[in-house]
């Protein structure tokens, strides 16, 4: 692991009273909760629970009917926020470019915004593929990785902005039950690594339980519980112990 590497300052997140319409239908209805600095914060629920929705509204895409979102008590909204705090979104899709290299893809956001010298760069990105395992990618196309490897070089890439919060969306989705404890580890990894906040989305019941401080459960547009991973776990309510109980039922 390269030295390089410093402790970055996670920071807090508190949504409050969070509501969004579309055509009269309530996706989000009145959502409350806090993310710790440094915490690994899950919201785990069925899909159209709302999840996604919620998702956007955090980076942005969306504006709230009502409600705000604050980093370290100040609004998402003011101008000031995006040069104050460093924030990274790992896509569920990896969304990398076909056209660029492994290298020139995790890079891309220092170069294009000219950043850093080139060959300052380089060793950023070298720095960054190497604490996700992928060292030998750098020169590799994206069609050249597996599922796996791909959710890997998008979290290398939000590193090279030494993000105080990560925001991973699905990061488990289409990968088999290997490369999802590969992405679980590297989660836990980072956290202890820079003490970056980090809010995940899934779906996902054992990347939830494997990697959460806490776990917040939606269901129909509300937090139906949050607590840790054995309290949710335990927490007697038919939405939630439906969620981690369903299994495939097979016709006699």
């Amino acid at each position: 692991m390269n030295g390089a590497n410093h402790n970055v300052t996670g920071v807090g997140l508190v949504v409050r009273g969070l509501r969004k319409e579309f055509d009269g239908q309530a996706v989000l209805n009145g959502i409350d909760f806090e993310v710790q600095p440094g915490e690994i914060f899950v919201i785990m629920g069925p899909s159209g629970s709302g999840k996604s929705v919620l998702l956007k509204h955090l980076i942005g895409l969306e504006e709230p009917d009502a409600g705000e979102i604050l980093i370290n008590d100040e609004s998402i909204t003011a101008p000031e926020i995006a040069v104050k705090y460093r924030m990274a979104l790992v896509f569920q899709s990896g969304a990398l470019l076909n056209s660029l290299t492994v290298g020139e893809n995790v890079g891309l956001y220092l170069t294009e915004h000219r950043l850093k010298p080139a060959d300052e760069i380089g060793k950023i990105v070298l720095e960054k593929l190497t604490d996700v395992g992928l060292k030998d990618a750098v020169h590799k196309m994206p069609s050249e990785l597996s599922g796996g490897m791909k959710k890997r070089a998008a979290i290398a890439r939000a590193l090279v902005i030494e993000p105080q919060l990560i925001l991973y969306d699905e990061p488990t989705s289409e990968l088999d039950p290997v490369s999802s404890v590969v992405i679980g580890n590297e989660i836990l990894e980072l956290k202890r690594r820079t003490g970056v906040t980090s809010l995940v989305v899934s779906h996902d019941r054992d990347l939830a339980f494997g990697v959460a401080d806490r776990i917040a459960f939606i269901a129909e547009g509300r937090i139906v519980t949050i607590g840790t991973p054995d309290e949710v776990k335990n927490f007697k309510d038919p939405l939630v112990q439906n969620f981690l109980h369903i299994e495939f039922q097979r016709e006699p």
